[in-house]
């Protein structure tokens, strides 16, 4: 790509022209006329549920209904990437919460269909899953189907609906409200005190300054001290709620229901678990290597991110994008022409401003509408990689436009990181090659703190999720003491000797908000190991990019695992994820050598 003055802020013509479009009203309107078009020409019938021709027509009308409006449409779509980038604007905010409600009215009142054709009968199932008229649908009706047995009836769901607000998004809205809110009295980033947020902490405790990080962990370990009894009511609470909805819908195990939203076999997630568990020793390895690059005796437990070296080459957004789009070419010309697609036609919303949201993302909504990526561009080589990453969703998303219908569009959370871990590894592999080795040296460590937290700490923390259910549904409550030991016996299985439990870190499960998702986090483990062994087998044989391209094409029109077997790939074996477990282990091994050769290492 030739450089250029390339669009650094989102185009969001193709869904309204300006927060004052008067289109946005009418488009409201036609989002309700066509919604309930739909609800009243099928609520009341029946013919659908026993006949297949009649179930495709209803079918296509729902097909239609999903690519064009869903629930919010473009301008629950618009309003959302508005709020965020701008989030202090409180008129952007009342506008994306009218249309949010608006949104819920429809999906209660839409709901009604999916649900009726979850309760087929289950000779009907066979009967329609083997339909050639149903083929295009044959996956979206099966996934129905499989949730059957833990569907309540419509009004019981509404109830659901409803009470969650209640009993589970309130208590943990309260409590994030609470900590973020708190501020306390540290050594800012020049080594001077200033009263700073949980968040500003949170980014100083991988401060390269020993008595700064140190600060910072003394500020969060007051804060999630002062707060640790409301975090006990508010878990406790939470974990009810979801023992009491586990019961009404009949799962035998706390993870069955993320199971099951993510089209995975219990057995799947189990295999994988047990085998990055027994793969521990390899983080215990580079804590150990960490802690000797940094001359300390152990690592506290809050230093645990703490970078090695200096990866201080600074890039514009111009040779960002150059770099990428190099390593894309490289591996199929498409992506190329999807990210070219991204970078010029102001899909890619660049730099930090004031009010725009932190961090960086990828958005799709509807079929219909364009992908739309956020990032904070602050110059750094840590910014590049965040391009490639966050590329990789919205090339997953493109790619699924070009083959599935809007009932297979989307992936689920057990492969969404696939696509965005690929491209990230394959960028920071054209990083390495102009490294000399003291970067190189950085580089690898700072990978394998990537790989290791994405992979090895998600695992130690779906293991103390596991027991923490457990636990609780064996005594009925659990204190914040008992909730400490049982956190701090799972991060000392990972970590090993080299990281010390330091006092308050039995605490740090306070502010982690995915054990409040419910089992999420596997999925960080499972889409980075995939992408490892995609990768290992790209290496091998470049030809391989049209399987990757034939799995990031396939969105939800089948499960993972049978997905991934039309590939040569058996996610239910053990031997699949020590392949990329594997990959993670040559990596230390190496950086361990050049660790050594470097003579930073005895």
């Amino acid at each position: 790509m030739s450089k250029s003055n390339f669009p650094t802020t989102w185009n969001l013509t193709p869904l309204f022209k300006s927060d004052t479009d008067p289109n946005i009203e009418t488009y409201k309107n036609k989002l309700k006329k066509f919604n309930y078009a739909f609800i009243n020409k099928w609520q009341r019938r029946a013919d659908y549920l026993t006949d297949s021709a009649i179930l495709k027509l209803a079918l296509d009308d729902y097909r239609k209904l999903i690519a064009m409006y869903g629930y919010t449409g473009n301008v629950g779509y618009y309003f959302e990437l508005r709020t965020a980038q701008d989030q202090n604007d409180p008129k952007l905010k009342a506008r994306y919460n009218q249309v949010e409600e608006l949104g819920k009215q429809i999906q209660n009142d839409l709901q009604f269909f999916e649900l009726n054709l979850a309760k087929i009968s289950s000779d009907l199932q066979k009967k329609f899953l083997k339909d050639p008229r149903l083929s295009d649908y044959r996956h979206f009706i099966e996934r129905l189907f499989n949730q059957s047995k833990h569907l309540l009836s419509e009004p019981e769901e509404k109830i659901l609906n409803l009470k969650n607000s209640l009993a589970y998004e309130n208590w943990v809205k309260m409590l994030e409200g609470l900590l973020y809110k708190q501020t306390r009295l540290i050594l800012n980033n020049q080594g001077k005190k200033q009263n700073l947020t949980l968040s500003e902490m949170f980014g100083l405790v991988n401060h390269q300054k020993k008595a700064i990080r140190d600060s910072a962990a003394s500020g969060i370990n007051q804060i999630l001290d002062q707060y640790k009894d409301i975090a006990e009511a508010e878990i406790n609470s939470v974990l009810a709620n979801k023992k009491i909805d586990d019961s009404l819908r009949h799962f035998d195990r706390p993870d069955a229901s993320r199971h099951l939203s993510d089209d995975l076999d219990s057995q799947v997630v189990d295999t994988l678990a047990k085998t990055v568990t027994s793969h521990f020793k390899t983080a215990q390895r580079f804590y150990k290597l960490k802690a000797q690059l940094l001359k300390l005796p152990k690592l506290a437990y809050h230093e645990r991110n703490v970078t090695f070296g200096k990866v201080d080459k600074s890039y514009s957004y111009d040779q960002a994008v150059e770099l990428a789009n190099q390593t894309l070419i490289k591996l199929d010309p498409e992506f190329s022409q999807q990210f070219k697609k991204f970078v010029e036609e102001g899909l890619i919303d660049v730099y930090p401003k004031p009010g725009k949201r932190g961090g960086a993302a990828c958005w799709n909504h509807l079929i219909s509408e364009p992908s739309y990526i956020i990032l904070n561009f602050n110059n750094q080589l840590t910014d590049v990689l965040t391009i490639a990453h966050e590329f990789g969703h919205g090339l997953n998303n493109e790619l699924i436009k070009t083959k599935q219908n809007a009932l297979n569009f989307g992936t689920p959370t057990s492969t969404a990181e696939v696509a965005s871990t690929f491209m990230e590894d394959f960028v920071l592999e054209e990083l390495l090659k102009s490294a000399d080795d003291e970067l190189k040296l950085s580089l690898s460590m700072m990978k394998l703190n990537d790989d290791i937290s994405a992979i090895h700490r998600q695992i130690a923390c779906y293991n103390f999720e596991t027991e923490l259910h457990q636990q609780f549904r064996k005594k009925g409550y659990l204190s914040y003491s008992e909730i400490g030991l049982i956190f701090q016996k799972h991060m000392k299985a990972y970590m090993g000797t080299s990281v010390e439990q330091s006092k308050g870190a039995e605490n740090w499960w306070i502010y982690w908000s995915h054990i409040r998702m419910f089992f999420y986090v596997y999925s960080y483990a499972g889409g980075l190991l995939i992408s490892k062994s995609l990768q290992s087998s790209v290496r091998q044989d470049p030809t391989f990019i049209l399987k990757v391209k034939q799995f990031l094409s396939a969105g939800m029109s089948d499960s993972p695992k049978n997905i991934f077997s039309d590939l040569g790939i058996d996610i239910t074996k053990v031997e699949f994820w020590e392949k990329g477990l594997g990959e993670i282990d040559d990596l230390l091994n190496k950086t361990e050598k050049l660790a050594r050769r470097l003579g930073k290492i005895k």
